[in-house]
């Protein structure tokens, strides 16, 4: 099958990187100015345009050579313009299937379809762009409904075809659908409100202290000329950045089970649709930051097998529930199948680690003043001459690291073990034995020097960027000993007890 024929245009808008008309729109510009504002616009859109049309011929070629086919067992993609490459996917090995409807191709009625597999990456021909919505949605459940077949075996070939029956029935119809979760206006908002992103606060701050100097002169002295309000303007400008990006990142999100996966859908801009199969699940990891935390709000999040670093959307993580209260976030995670964990008491690390995160505090506020001092006497930038105000932290260290101590923990129970971290922004993670592929115990020279160690329970979903495992940190090295041969006794003893299970319902079949 081909792509659609509105495919080439809107892959050559995409394709159009900012850098690339910065550099050679904004040089055109700059060069045709000579000969009057007017003159250097046209020249600097001429190039713009000419950038387009080389990049249109090129999609254009490269949707003319894209094909692709759905066999019984097998994703086959044929694409390339100068050198050719047919790759075949086996549709056991494709783990996600996301669609993304970016705001063009949502006017064109179009979509994308990504295809995940146990390898991961951010592999580009892995990828079709673009078909219909309703291409798009026939793909992934004939995926679905293939998995389902294959899962099966050939040992049963009349339940097979039943269930795969079903399943064509259920996917038509859309009757099988099982709503687990929206997010409400009102929830979205209180989110928004509620989320604390510290990205934006570099970039607002550059635009509130360089930016306003481009503005009237009035307003321009007023706000470089008072540091406090230039300050209050910085706060003001992230929070509504952060809030903003909150808002169209989980905008009309809801979540659903679907036969064996969880499918989700989300976007103010662009629409993402996304499948998280059950079997991929490693591990959750229930989030809330402080502000969430003061409320009563959490967040979950999902870690899924076989991706590498990130890619369009998220990868590796994914989002169930962007904002609800702590309970219902609780119950639905219990309610994912294969974690019906309880909540057992978290053990804390030894109070000597309190001293270490004191030391490291000061240490850190010391060389963030060294820092700034070293910049105020290399560079003229006005909100550096109070260089000196980070020692004001040095007052808030010993509490920084009591709340640090605080929020650490670990805990075990029979089918899981579950770790904590952070103030800020606290994470639970909840891993089942099962799992688990490495358990390793690290010790740093600095913790050495304490006698502590921290343990690392890793699973296939903690690969991708960012991701670190379930770790619980700076416990004394004698309970991370005893930690880490726990977690092994148990892997080993839940391996053994779902080798066993299957082989019942093998031989009750």
């Amino acid at each position: 099958m081909k792509l659609h024929r509105l495919s080439a245009p809107l892959r050559a808008a995409s394709g159009l990187e900012i850098g690339q008309v910065l550099l050679f729109g904004g040089g055109g510009a700059v060069v045709g100015s000579e000969g009057g504002m007017g003159g250097g616009v046209v020249i600097g859109l001429a190039i713009v345009l000419v950038l387009f049309v080389v990049q249109l011929g090129w999609e254009i070629l490269y949707v003319q050579r894209f094909a692709y086919t759905l066999t019984d067992d097998s994703l086959d993609i044929d694409s390339g313009v100068l050198s050719r490459r047919e790759r075949s996917i086996p549709i056991r090995r494709i783990q996600n299937v996301d669609i993304t409807r970016d705001p063009f191709a949502r006017l064109a009625g179009l979509a994308a379809v990504a295809f995940e597999t146990a390898g991961g990456g951010d592999d580009a021909e892995g990828e079709i762009r673009y078909v219909t919505t309703t291409e798009a949605e026939r793909l992934r459940n004939e995926i679905q409904r293939l998995k389902r077949a294959n899962d099966g075996g050939e040992s049963d070939e009349a339940s097979t075809s039943a269930d795969v029956s079903r399943a064509e029935t259920v996917e038509d119809t859309d009757e099988g659908r099982e709503e687990l979760f929206v997010l409400s206006t009102r929830d979205l908002l209180a989110a928004s409100a509620l989320s604390l992103d510290l990205r934006p606060l570099l970039p607002v701050a550059l635009l509130v202290f360089e930016g306003t100097r481009y503005l009237p002169s009035g307003v321009a002295s007023a706000v470089v000329g008072s540091p406090r309000l230039g300050v209050v303007l910085t706060a003001v400008g992230s929070f509504l950045a952060s809030a903003a990006v909150t808002f169209a990142r989980f905008y009309g999100f809801r979540l659903w089970r679907s036969g064996d996966e969880l499918r989700y859908e989300r976007g103010l801009v662009s629409r993402y649709t996304g499948s998280i199969p059950f079997e991929k699940i490693q591990h959750l990891v229930v989030s809330e930051s402080l502000l969430l935390r003061r409320f009563g709000y959490a967040a979950l999040d999902v870690e899924t097998a076989g991706y590498g670093s990130q890619s369009a959307a998220t990868r590796g993580s994914e989002s169930v529930v962007p904002f609800a209260e702590r309970g219902a976030v609780l119950a639905l995670a219990r309610s994912i199948e294969g974690f019906g964990f309880d909540t057992p008491a978290f053990s804390r690390p030894p109070k000597r680690a309190r001293r270490r995160y004191a030391g490291r505090y000061a240490i850190a506020v010391v060389a963030m003043t060294t820092g700034l001092f070293v910049a105020n006497r290399l560079f003229e930038f006005d909100p550096l001459r109070w260089w000196f105000a980070p020692l004001a932290l040095l007052v808030v260290v010993p509490f920084a690291a009591h709340y640090t101590w605080l929020h650490r923990g670990v805990a075990t129970d029979e089918g899981f073990v579950l770790t904590r971290n952070g103030f800020w922004r606290r994470t639970t993670e909840v891993v089942p034995y099962y799992r688990v592929q490495t358990v390793n115990e690290d010790h740093t020279i600095f913790q050495r020097r304490w006698n502590l160690a921290t343990v690392v329970v890793d699973t296939a979903g903690t690969g991708s960027l960012g991701r670190e495992g379930a770790r619980a940190v700076d416990f004394d090295r004698h309970e991370a000993d005893a930690l880490r041969e726990t977690v092994r006794r148990r892997l080993r003893r839940s391996v053994i007890e779902r080798r066993m299970e299957r082989r019942r319902r093998s031989s009750g079949s």
